[in-house]
C-alpha cells in the first residue's frame, strides 16, 4: 500500500509546480517560501535537538501558542520548529516575538523529503496537531526511534471511515503513534480502533486562550466603534456573508447604529465579499483601510488574520461560520472566551462537544434561516451582558494545558 501511496504522491509532485503557481496568483502560497515544500529550507540547522511540532493552518497554531510560550522557558529545550501548510498561520505566528522558535512549511510527504526533513532538522520529539497524519513521515520517524505524540488529536466519523478503507495500511500508520492526547470522546473511540495503543483523553487544547498583548490596539479600535452596535460574523465561508448581509439590511433600520463585522476563513476572499455585499445594497469597509469609519458603514470587513480577538473584545454576539453550509463548523471558544453569546447553524460536526458544553452553560443558540437569526439578534443584540462563562473556560483551559505539558515534558 506504501507503494501505491508514494506513486500517486509522485504524481502530484509532478504537477505540483502547476498547482503552485496558480496558488500564488490567488495569494494562497507564499512566493519567496513554497520551495521549503521542496526540501529547500530557509533556516540554517545549528541545532541537534529540536523540538518539533506540526499543524495545519490558523485554527491549529493558535492552538499551540500556550504550549510554545511554555516551551519558550525551558532551558533545557534549545529550538523549536514549527511547521504548517497555509500562509495565514505562517503571518499569525510571525505575529509572536518567540526567540528559539522558528516556522518552516511541511514538505511533500514523499519518501525522500521525509528522510531528508528528519536528517535536516533532527527532531528529538515531532507532535502533530489536531488530525495531521502523514503516513511517509510517520513510518520514518519510527524508523529513527524518535516518539511521536498526536496532540489534540481529532478523528471524525468521516475520516475514520476514509481510513477503514485500507484497515492493514491505517494499523501499521496509526500503531507507530507513541501517545495520542485526543480532544473529545470520539476521537479516543476511532483511534483505538484504528490501532493506536497509548491514549489519554484529557480535554481540548483551544479551551485555553492565547492571549497576546494588543491593549493599544483595542483602544483604537473601542474609539472607533464607540458608537456602533456590533454583531459579529467570524470564521465565515463563502454564501455565509451574503446570509449575514441580508440579515444587516433587514435590522438596520430597527437598530440604530448597527454594524456588522465580518471576519472572513479566508481573506483572499475580501474582493468577492465587498461585491457581494455591495450588490445588495450594502456599504462596505476593509480593516486595512485607511478611511475613517463613515456613519453609513453597514459591514466591516477584517481583512488580516490574527485579529479576531481583538473584535470579540468589542462585540457581544457573534454568528460563527462554516456551519450554515456543510463544513462541520468552526471552533467557537474564542469568542465565547471573550464574553460571546453565540450562534450557530445546523453544520457543527466538528465541534460536536464542544457545542454541548457551551449549550449547558446556556450561551449558544442554533438558527437556520435569515428570520431566525434576525429574531435572534434583534432580541439579544441590545441587552447581552458579558457573561461569567470566559472565567470558567480560562480555568478549565489551565488545568488541560498543564496535563498536556506533564504527558509532553516525558519526552523532553
Amino acid at each position: 500500500m506504501f507503494a501505491i501511496y508514494n506513486f500517486f504522491l509522485f504524481i502530484v509532485l509532478l504537477i505540483s509546480p502547476i498547482i503552485v503557481m496558480i496558488r500564488i496568483i490567488l495569494g494562497k502560497e507564499d512566493k519567496y517560501r513554497f520551495k521549503e515544500k521542496y526540501g529547500f529550507f530557509e533556516k540554517n540547522n545549528k541545532q541537534n535537538e529540536t523540538i518539533w511540532i506540526h499543524g495545519a493552518s490558523v485554527g491549529e497554531i493558535f492552538s499551540i501558542i500556550p504550549l510554545i510560550k511554555r516551551f519558550e522557558k525551558d532551558k533545557k529545550i534549545k529550538r523549536i520548529l514549527i511547521t504548517s501548510l497555509t500562509t495565514s498561520s505562517s503571518h499569525i505566528l510571525s505575529k509572536f516575538k518567540f526567540k528559539k522558535t522558528i516556522h518552516q512549511f511541511y514538505p511533500f510527504d514523499l519518501n525522500f523529503l521525509t528522510k531528508y526533513f528528519i536528517h535536516y532538522w533532527k527532531p528529538k520529539l515531532a507532535m502533530f496537531v489536531d488530525s495531521e497524519i502523514w503516513p511517509n513521515m510517520f513510518n520514518n520517524l519510527h524508523k529513527k526511534n524518535i516518539p511521536i505524540i498526536l496532540l489534540n488529536a481529532r478523528i471524525t466519523k468521516k475520516s475514520f471511515n476514509r481510513w477503514k478503507l485500507f484497515p492493514n495500511f491505517s494499523k501499521n500508520i496509526f500503531e507507530k503513534i507513541t501517545l495520542a492526547l485526543p480532544q473529545n470522546r470520539e476521537s479516543k473511540k476511532y483511534l483505538k480502533l484504528l490501532g493506536t495503543k497509548n491514549i489519554k483523553l484529557i480535554g481540548n487544547l483551544k479551551f485555553f486562550e492565547a492571549s497576546r498583548n494588543e491593549k493599544l490596539k483595542n483602544l483604537v479600535l473601542k474609539k472607533k466603534f464607540l458608537k456602533r452596535v456590533i454583531f459579529c460574523a467570524a470564521s465565515t465561508h463563502k454564501k455565509e456573508e451574503l446570509f449575514v448581509g441580508k440579515i444587516h439590511k433587514e435590522l438596520k433600520s430597527e437598530i440604530k447604529n448597527l454594524i456588522t463585522i465580518i471576519i472572513p476563513r479566508h481573506v483572499n476572499r475580501k474582493k468577492e465579499i465587498v461585491n457581494e455585499l455591495n450588490n445588495i445594497g450594502l456599504n462596505t469597509q476593509l480593516h486595512t483601510s485607511k478611511k475613517k469609519l463613515s456613519k453609513g458603514t453597514d459591514i466591516y470587513i477584517v481583512d488580516t488574520y490574527g485579529d479576531s480577538t481583538k473584535f470579540y473584545s468589542l462585540s457581544k454576539l457573534t454568528f460563527l461560520g462554516g456551519s450554515l453550509i456543510p463544513h462541520g463548523g468552526q471552533n467557537p471558544l474564542e469568542p465565547a472566551r471573550a464574553g460571546n453569546f453565540i450562534l450557530y447553524g445546523p453544520h457543527i460536526e466538528n465541534f460536536k462537544e464542544v457545542y454541548e458544553m457551551l449549550e449547558k452553560l446556556k450561551i449558544t443558540k442554533r438558527v437556520n434561516s435569515v428570520k431566525n437569526m434576525k429574531s435572534v439578534v434583534r432580541k439579544k443584540i441590545n441587552f447581552l451582558k458579558r457573561n461569567t462563562v470566559s472565567k470558567k473556560l480560562k480555568y478549565l483551559g489551565y488545568n488541560i494545558l498543564n496535563k498536556n505539558l506533564h504527558e509532553i515534558e516525558k519526552f523532553i
